[in-house]
């Protein structure tokens, strides 16, 4: 740790940790529910668990995202967080209106909208909270030594973040404006801006972990951005298939959604040419697990499976069905989660000077997660793939399809639990940290209480 505010990254670091476990219970919540053992219905309705799922997924990242930020970035600008008081108090601001959100979707407070379930109220906040953030990242790097290409790309990733959540808020009476003004939110973001997130995060993470000139890496980062703007922008039409949109969306969607896998794969050599050219053997192998394996799962998650149900005549089928959460969970997990997991591996040694990476829960945590992972991808394949026979080509109705394929949640629940295994390990790890060292001013200068390893 270089500058003493990187601390601040600590408390996003472990706000992660915590809706990451609550986020897993919601989970498991809907799996047995999805196998015929909905017993909390009274208590916690479907669609209430479902809505704090898929929430608590997005504040966990964001959070994962603001943290990362405020560890890289003093680094790559070479001087302290500018309002490092204000950082503390937008976690607490973001904590605040997160715990709001899930109390209301239980008591049906809500929008209602697919994947922005948030009252509107707590929009403004969210907007306000994440524009303190952008303004405080923005003048440390305008205030900053040097301006490097990671720290640019990461800024503007951030920015672009804030000001693509504003579509969503446009008020709408009509139903195909409302759900073509929503996609610029929930795609442009997953499949967008957060890519160019990603690309900046993953630089960071190669340059410290390979010993690659940095004059390399980020070239190869110039070829990320272009493609995801090639392919992330006009891709977005992958969602106006069957919403009332003109039918020039099919052409759009369908080209350009089926090149959106070139970002994923482009990412996916980056990395790992990139780590198998590096002449360092960085001593914290894990974080070069997650920083390698975030980009070929992402590739397999986003890309691959992205890919597999985005053209118009598949997705005619598909729609709707689990195959969606086939590909969306394995996209999420491999480009994001992996992601944030991976600046943690990295940055909890050099917050707290304790070297913890070569312990075996850091390694099982790995494996465990993303074995269990590609498990329940299969499960949600096989149930999605039933799903989609049964209900678009049989006929059936859909109760009764869900009634056929409960089976396969059990199946899913075991992989879950494999899953949740691991992640169980890393915040064991992570908690074995324990807190961030301070700094003394010896002869002038300031010296970390405990010595962090070397980079």
């Amino acid at each position: 740790m270089r500058y003493q505010s990187q601390r601040v990254a600590y408390w996003f670091f472990a706000t992660c940790m915590a809706l990451l476990s609550l986020q897993i219970i919601y989970g498991f919540i809907m799996a047995f529910a999805h196998a015929g053992y909905d017993v909390l219905h009274n208590v916690i309705p479907f669609h209430a668990a479902r809505a704090t799922h898929t929430n608590l997924l997005i504040m966990w990242l964001l959070s994962g995202f603001m943290g990362a930020a405020y560890y890289i970035i003093p680094e790559e600008v070479e001087r302290e967080i500018y309002w490092p008081k204000l950082a503390y108090a937008q976690l607490v601001a973001l904590v605040v209106v997160g715990v709001t959100a899930i109390i209301g979707f239980h008591f049906n407070w809500w929008e209602g909208r697919k994947f922005l379930e948030i009252p509107r109220p707590l929009d403004y906040l969210v907007v306000l909270d994440v524009l303190l953030f952008v303004a405080n990242i923005g003048m440390t790097v305008l205030r900053g030594r040097r301006k490097t290409t990671t720290a640019l790309v990461l800024y503007f990733g951030l920015l672009s973040m804030a000001l693509l959540y504003l579509p969503g808020m446009i008020p709408t009476s009509n139903q195909t404006i409302d759900s073509y003004l929503r996609w610029w939110v929930v795609h442009l973001w997953v499949e967008g801006v957060w890519e160019l997130i990603m690309g900046g995060i993953l630089s960071f993470l190669l340059i410290k972990l390979t010993g690659i000139d940095r004059e390399v890496v980020e070239k190869w980062l110039y070829v990320i951005v272009g493609l995801t703007f090639l392919s992330g922008i006009l891709g977005t039409g992958h969602h106006y298939y069957y919403i009332g949109t003109p039918k020039y969306w099919f052409w759009v969607g369908g080209i350009f959604g089926a090149l959106e896998p070139l970002a994923f794969l482009g990412m996916a050599i980056y990395a790992v040419s990139m780590a198998r050219r590096g002449g360092r053997d960085h001593p914290n192998r894990i974080a070069m697990l997650w920083t390698v394996g975030c980009s070929i799962m992402s590739f397999v998650g986003g890309g691959f499976l992205g890919f597999a149900h985005t053209l118009p005549q598949v997705n005619l089928y598909t729609h709707g069905t689990l195959v969606t959460a086939m590909h969306a969970h394995m996209a999420f997990w491999g480009a994001y989660a992996m992601l944030v997991l991976a600046i943690i591996s990295y940055a909890m040694p050099q917050l707290t000077g304790r070297k913890l990476y070569d312990k075996p829960a850091a390694l099982l945590a790995f494996w465990a997660s993303n074995i269990g992972m590609v498990a329940m991808t299969l499960a949600f394949a096989v149930a999605g793939v039933t799903q989609v026979y049964l209900e678009r080509k049989v006929g059936l109705d859909f109760l009764a399809v869900q009634k056929e394929i409960e089976i396969h949640f059990v199946g899913l629940i075991l992989a879950a639990s494999l899953f949740t295994l691991g992640i169980a390990c890393f915040i064991y790890n992570f908690v074995l940290y324990g807190l961030p060292v301070g700094v003394v001013a010896i002869d002038g200068r300031e010296v970390p209480l405990a010595v962090a390893p070397a980079e």
